[in-house]
């Protein structure tokens, strides 16, 4: 019997692709695992009504970690259309499949290492090695929206006098999405990114927020950010509004180590991060909770390059070495780095991206060959 359980989540478009150069990575490194096969992704959306199906929700129930690929998502109208005939009309919704994991499973830490590899071409700058905490679970992406809007959620919203400018309006003229923010949830992604930081001897943990204007929520992040931070005297932190780090990042990368934000504000400025360092094709995801953990590159499915062997699978291996770590694997992973660094470093096996002609799987192949 295998050491681990893995679910194997390719999901839609270039998903495929990545995930199978990343498995050459994973059998040359010699991890002991059996992979399982996962359904998920647009096409159980449209045949199914159901791109996260419940024997997959069972399958994460019953492993150790996961890798994920890439999902396909469309707007509710286009979602509803490409749904096979007999399931139109019957009230189905499309709801991310990522979103929905990380809910079910309280996947509340989504960890985005950017690191800037010596050799890779579309560095911003050399030295960059930046760490994004993303609470995973709420905020914005709650999944709580309004529209129409009901008249009870609008009888609620009248309550407040910042609602007058909105309050003629026709229920089918606007719409609500609630950006819900908790003590606990935020808390614990604040804990989560010191006590990284105190044990890879980062100094500094940064706390990205809006308080100066999303006053309620945003200041009810901050107040606990600062409250955590006074259980690690060791780490110092930093505050700047969600606006300024963009602009601070791309002035002045290297002086930022740990960086921990809301949902929204982790998404966009982890993006920022991973272009810093090369683009998505090297942007790697982690979404962590307590008994789980799910590893993906951060890009999308690239519909028009799926099956032509052609993107960059580096953030998928990537992940694969975050998952390493997960499981309790640290040379390993430090291996699956080492040899993703070598790659890069020499510069013979390059994909479009990078300005170079190799392919998707030839890439995973150079990776493996220097295992």
């Amino acid at each position: 019997m295998s050491q681990y359980r893995i679910a194997w989540l390719p999901g839609d478009g270039i998903g495929n692709d990545v995930m199978d150069a990343t498995r050459i990575v994973l059998d040359a490194v010699g991890l002991d695992a059996e992979y399982v096969r996962g359904d998920i992704g647009w096409d159980y959306w449209r045949t199914e009504g159901d791109a996260f199906p419940p024997r997959t929700v069972d399958l994460l129930r019953n492993v150790q970690a996961a890798m994920f690929g890439a999902i396909t998502s469309k707007p509710a109208t286009a979602a509803e259309a490409e749904l096979v005939p007999a399931l139109r009309g019957k009230g189905l919704v499309y709801r991310s499949p990522i979103v929905r994991m990380r809910q079910s499973f309280d996947l509340y830490v989504c960890l985005r290492p950017c690191k800037a590899y010596p050799g890779n071409p579309l560095n911003f700058a050399d030295g960059i090695d930046l760490t994004v905490f993303r609470e995973n679970t709420e905020d914005l992406y709650a999944g709580v929206e309004f529209g129409p809007v009901p008249a009870t959620v609008r009888d609620a919203l009248a309550t407040s006098k910042n609602f007058a400018p909105f309050k003629d309006l026709a229920a089918d003229q606007y719409a609500v999405s609630c950006k819900i923010n908790t003590v606990k949830g935020s808390e614990r992604i604040v804990r989560a990114a010191f006590a990284y930081a105190a044990a890879h001897g980062r100094t500094k943990v940064t706390v990205i927020h809006k308080a100066n204007v999303v006053r309620a929520t945003d200041g009810l992040f901050l107040e606990a950010a600062r409250r955590v931070a006074g259980e690690f005297p060791g780490v110092r932190m930093d505050e700047a509004n969600v606006d300024a780090i963009c602009m601070w990042l791309l002035k002045n990368p290297r002086n930022y180590e740990v960086l921990v934000a809301p949902n929204l504000y982790g998404d966009i400025v982890s993006d920022l991060c991973a272009q810093m360092v090369g683009g998505l094709g090297f942007g790697c995801s982690g979404n962590i909770g307590a008994k789980l953990g799910v590893f993906e590159p951060s890009h999308g499915s690239a519909p028009k390059y799926a099956g032509q062997n052609k993107v960059n699978p580096i953030a998928t291996i990537l992940a694969a070495k975050m998952m390493l770590e997960w499981l309790g694997e640290p040379s390993l992973a430090s291996c699956v780095e080492q040899a993703v660094a070598a790659v890069i470093r020499e510069g013979k096996v390059r994909t479009y991206d990078m300005g170079g002609s190799s392919t998707t799987m030839e890439m995973g192949e150079a990776v493996a060959a220097h295992l």
